[in-house]
């Protein structure tokens, strides 16, 4: 072992430096150099043994035993330049020249050295190159049929030794040949037993990569059809590798993302690298309790070798499931930005006039008050404009009420006092209260509340409010000579309150957001009604409080249904203990903040 070490120490001194990085071509390198080398040195370090036993060696001889340098050349040859192909077909034509001058002189194509043409392709067969073989058979052909033509022609020279002596060198070149294509046999078997080991240890390397790494590997036909698929599949989709053979793997992505899982296969393997993102179906994973579900895979895919048309598919598949879901909190999150934005835009809008409107009321008329001896006010002048002062405050200390109340009943610190009350009364007080404000419109305000209506259980404040803002709004937007219709009735266990009118009416897509805070239908600068979008927003916090109901149908043109649902007898949930009943999350959209702003504007 100590020997075959040394002696393979100094083969990898002699290499090329292309071929010292790749284990296969060193291998081949040191199969061609090795048998020369040894060959040639000992063939010329029998010479002198040879002189002593033969005595004068012939032209012949010499020639012959020169020629024994030629392995030793191109032995350096390949290590100098590391060209592999042209070293066998130089020693190709090395051996088929020694053989054809062996030939020439002792018998032509009965000599019996022609027997050395055969090892010239046997040769060429280690270099593993379908070129070399062709043409190391070709040479040997071509030598022999040369050999056969220069005899028939009387053209070589005369060649007759002894029936003795032919059978001896006949015997020398068959035995010579014989050995060393035995040792081309070994060459070639140590060759392949490298060659053997390369691929296993390749085999192994990729393997472990295969089985370790996250990422799915397959092997793709053009159709889709799984040829080899990595074990990473088995934790990503929950199922066995061997039910994803085939159609297996298609039959899981999602049938609406199938078109491009196909297209994104059928370009790859026309050439050129397809990228595609498609869900597939995950099965139950048993240590995680996972149902069976669609995550989302990102696939990169690229012809196996090459772009040639019709090849297999090579694609690499990853988990992007958690990156969906983030893209998509973010789209939320832009969404929610975009739609905080336009709502603090239309807040703005509508709140600047709204505040505007009393304060230049209250600013104007004071100072009017004032300057009340410049201006000559009588004592009738001064009580209206101080009415007109009182009137403007409580409009503006109404609008900051119902902007602080949305506030509370965002953030849940709505206090709810529910005792007994009778809802008849409580709604004829407040269509009492907007009689004036009906007549004034030219609108006909109808009651109908049956007497029999039994006392319910709730917060009496917030019921009036409840009524109040509905039919402020009912009357705001009917044209004069409209109605509005105010009635109550009870059905099963709740107290149903509508209030229908004949007014403009709501359109579809504004239907979907009626309640939502400071949103008003229909554009700002088409609106002929005031308001700062509250009321329905109120109304809608105050009824989610008492477990009620609200629903709200219109048509444009042809006015609107509000119907509110009570449960007659309301109890409040226990936690917290200071009745403090929180709206749903989805109505909270930043309007503390909002409400902030305007009580420091006020």
């Amino acid at each position: 072992m100590t020997v075959l070490s040394i002696i393979r120490d100094c083969l990898d001194a002699l290499l090329h430096p292309s071929a010292r990085y790749d284990a296969l071509t060193r291998a081949r390198h040191r199969a061609f150099m090795a048998p020369r080398l040894l060959g040639s040195l000992v063939a010329l370090a029998a010479f002198p043994v040879y002189l002593v036993l033969r005595g004068a060696p012939t032209a012949l001889e010499v020639a012959a035993f020169a020629w024994l340098t030629a392995p030793i050349l191109l032995s350096w040859f390949l290590s100098r330049t590391g060209r592999y192909e042209a070293a066998h077909i130089l020693s190709s034509l090395a051996v088929a020249g020694l053989v054809m001058m062996i030939a020439a002189i002792t018998g032509g194509i009965e000599s019996f050295a022609v027997i050395w043409l055969v090892v010239v392709p046997v040769e060429a067969a280690l270099s593993a190159s379908r070129r070399v073989v062709a043409f190391a058979s070709a040479l040997a052909l071509c030598c022999a049929a040369l050999l056969i033509a220069l005899g028939h022609f009387h053209l070589l020279p005369a060649a007759e030794p002894s029936a003795a002596l032919r059978g001896l060198l006949m015997t020398a070149g068959v035995a010579s040949a014989t050995l060393y294509a035995a040792g081309l046999a070994f060459g070639a078997e140590a060759l392949a037993r490298a060659s053997g080991s390369l691929l296993s240890i390749e085999e192994d390397r990729y393997r472990l990569l295969a089985r370790n790494i996250s990422d799915v590997i397959s092997r793709h036909g053009r159709n889709g059809a799984v040829h080899f698929i990595s074990p990473a599949a088995e934790s990503m989709l929950g199922t066995s590798v061997a039910r994803l053979a085939g159609h297996g793997l298609f039959d899981r992505v999602h049938v609406a993302d199938r078109p491009a899982y196909l297209t994104a296969l059928s370009d790859a393997a026309r050439g050129g690298e397809q990228r595609v993102e498609f869900r597939i179906r995950r099965d139950a994973v048993r240590d995680r309790d996972i149902a069976a579900d669609f995550i989302w895979v990102e696939m990169r895919c690229r012809p196996l070798d090459g772009a040639s048309t019709g090849t297999d598919v090579v694609a690499v598949m990853r988990d992007v499931t958690d990156r969906k879901l983030q893209q998509q909190a973010l789209e939320l999150a832009r969404a929610d930005t975009e739609r905080a934005d336009a709502s603090k835009t239309r807040f703005l809008a509508t709140m600047s006039h709204e505040l505007r409107t009393p304060l230049n009321a209250i600013i104007g008329f004071s100072e009017m008050i004032v300057q009340e001896d410049v201006l000559m006010l009588d004592a009738n002048r001064r009580k209206e404009y101080a009415q007109l002062i009182h009137d403007s405050g409580q409009h503006l200390l109404s609008m900051v009420n119902g902007i602080l109340d949305m506030s509370k009943m965002e953030a849940g610190n709505f206090e709810i006092s529910p005792e007994p009350f009778a809802p008849r009364a409580a709604l004829l007080h407040c269509c009492n209260l907007l009689a004036l404000k009906a007549r004034d419109s030219g609108v006909d305000l109808i009651i109908r509340a049956p007497e029999e209506l039994p006392v319910m259980t709730g917060d009496p404040r917030a019921f009036k409010q409840i009524a109040l803002n509905l039919v402020v709004n009912a009357i705001k937007f009917t044209e004069r000579g409209g109605r509005v219709t105010v009635s109550a009735s009870v059905e099963g266990s709740r107290l149903l309150l509508r209030v229908a009118d004949t007014g403009v009416g709501i359109a579809a897509d504004d239907l979907k957001r009626i309640g939502d805070p400071f949103f008003q239908a229909g554009k700002t600068f088409e609106r002929k009604q005031e308001g700062t979008g509250l009321g329905l927003s109120i109304v809608k916090g105050l009824v989610g409080l008492h477990n009620g109901e609200l629903k709200v149908q219109s048509s444009v043109g042809e006015g609107t249904t509000v119907a509110v649902a009570l449960p007659l007898d309301f109890t409040p949930p226990q936690p917290p203990s200071s009745n403090v009943a929180p709206l749903k999350p989805a109505l909270r959209s930043g309007l503390q903040d909002r409400a902030h702003q305007v009580k420091k504007r006020a």
